[in-house]
């Protein structure tokens, strides 16, 4: 399986539909082995040791992009091939509010998926204390560590009896960053 074949089933599949993104979750093609893809911690993407210096590759690979228990996988409507993902597939760069009320916050990826920071996007913190937003599906965004700095300066002390936590809202939603 190369990259040139999976590339041009994206594109066989998604004729007229450029900007939508593709069903993968009601495809199940047959597994056709892992290809040397990875997704490096800081959202780079390689293949065969060397970086992917086309965004537009990289967003049309990651449109097609499932993850299955702890496995990431690249879906076509006919194969499925494994990659490697050291940590999340892309990575929370920027937000800002939607409303001067502060209401609503719209967030946006490393491969410029935006998206209000709400209960269909939550923001979960890791074991360690590292922070991720679900982008879709099941596929998760990292928070850049500029991002963190940047809500730990608007967030407020908050203490519902489990301890004080530092909390932001968006979308009706209450966020934590982590106990104090």
């Amino acid at each position: 399986m190369s990259l040139e074949k999976i590339s041009a089933q994206i594109s066989d599949s998604q004729q007229g539909n450029a900007k939508k993104m593709p069903p993968v979750e009601l495809w199940d093609p047959p597994f056709c082995g892992d290809i040397d893809l990875e997704i490096k911690s800081d959202g780079s993407w390689f293949y065969n040791g060397t970086v992917f210096k086309r965004l537009s590759l990289v967003k049309l690979f990651a449109s097609v992009l499932k993850k299955e228990a702890d496995k990431y996988f690249l879906v076509t409507p006919v194969e499925k091939v494994g990659i490697m993902v050291a940590d999340a597939p892309f990575i929370l760069t920027q937000w800002q509010w939607l409303d001067e009320q502060k209401t609503s916050m719209q967030v946006t990826t490393n491969l410029d998926d935006s998206f209000i920071l709400n209960a269909e996007h939550p923001l979960e913190a890791s074991e360690d204390g590292a922070l991720y937003v679900t982008v879709r599906r099941n596929l998760q965004a990292k928070v850049h560590r500029n991002v963190y700095y940047q809500w730990v300066d608007l967030a407020r002390e908050d203490d519902k009896g489990n301890g004080a936590e530092l909390v932001f809202f968006s979308a009706d939603c209450r966020f934590s960053l982590g106990q104090l």
